[in-house]
C-alpha cells in the first residue's frame, strides 16, 4: 500500500494500491466522502496510465482537486 499527502485539497492522504500497471484500490483519507468514494470507485481496476489521462488536470480549488491529486500520485508512484 502506497500512501500520497495531498496538498491545496480537503483530503489529506491517499492510500492506493498497484498490481503491475493496475490501480487496484484508492482510499481517500478525508476530503468529500461521496466525491472521493465515487472517484476511488470509477478508478480502480483500470490502468495507471488511463487514471493519469482521465483526472490529470481537474481543477476544484488551489489549482488542484482530489482527482488531480490522485493523478499526482499516480505519477510519483511510476517515477520510483
Amino acid at each position: 500500500m502506497e500512501t500520497y499527502k495531498t496538498s491545496g485539497v480537503c483530503s489529506r492522504t491517499i492510500e492506493f494500491e498497484v498490481d503491475g500497471n493496475i490501480l487496484k484500490s484508492v482510499k481517500f483519507v478525508g476530503g468529500c466522502a461521496g466525491n472521493t468514494q465515487g472517484v476511488s470507485k470509477l478508478a480502480t481496476n483500470r490502468p495507471i496510465d488511463e487514471v493519469i489521462s482521465l483526472l490529470e488536470g481537474i481543477k476544484c480549488r488551489n489549482n488542484t482537486s482530489c482527482p488531480d491529486q490522485l493523478a499526482k500520485a499516480l505519477k510519483e508512484y511510476k517515477e520510483t
